[in-house]
């Protein structure tokens, strides 16, 4: 967890200095509020899952660049292990392992999401262009798609528009595992 909020830390400081932001610009853009920005950036902080979209969409890049740097280009052959990977931010209901971060050249991430039992979160919209793919590996979730909540079981999948309000959730008394590939419109830093 502490690799994560170091570059966490390490990757908001460069894009606001990229972009020539203040925090207030980065607060505007992104409604997350300039303190805990500023918490963030001192590693003072360990912010939600929904924290790091707002952030991530309000500065046009990939929620996964986060979470860990992006992969060598260079490497033709990349293997990944979600046990090695698997992270909870905040704490939260909801843990994440980056399979594929995001890369230019592919224009998506993957992650698999494990859902803990009771686990709700609603999204805001993404970008204009952004899909989700989700597909349940073990167990049942719900997504909310179009402003309504549809049951998935293992083996099912969906495809959505993700620059709409949606959202996931376990009701269950197992964790519901799934991946979910998110294709974005462009190039992203």
């Amino acid at each position: 967890m502490q690799e994560m909020s170091l570059h966490l830390a390490a990757r908001l400081k460069a894009l606001r200095a990229e972009l020539g932001w203040s925090l207030d610009a980065a607060a505007r853009e992104t409604g997350v509020s300039k303190a805990m920005l500023g918490q963030i950036e001192r590693g003072e902080s360990s912010p939600t899952v929904a924290t790091l979209w707002k952030i991530a969409t309000g500065f046009r890049v990939s929620f996964s660049s986060f979470i860990e740097p992006t992969p060598d280009e260079q490497e033709q052959t990349l293997y990944r292990v979600a046990d090695a990977i698997r992270q909870q931010p905040a704490g939260e209901g909801m843990q994440v392992a980056p399979l594929f971060p995001y890369e230019g050249r592919f224009g998506f991430e993957l992650f698999e999401l494990t859902l803990l039992p009771g686990y709700q979160r609603e999204s805001e919209p993404h970008e204009p262009g952004v899909t989700e793919h989700v597909i349940v590996i073990s167990g049942v979730m719900e997504v909310l798609t179009d402003g309504e909540w549809r049951t998935l079981m293992q083996g099912e999948a969906v495809r959505f528009a993700a620059d709409r309000p949606h959202g996931y959730r376990n009701l269950g008394i197992a964790p519901a595992v799934f991946h979910n590939l998110i294709h974005y419109p462009g190039p992203r830093p």
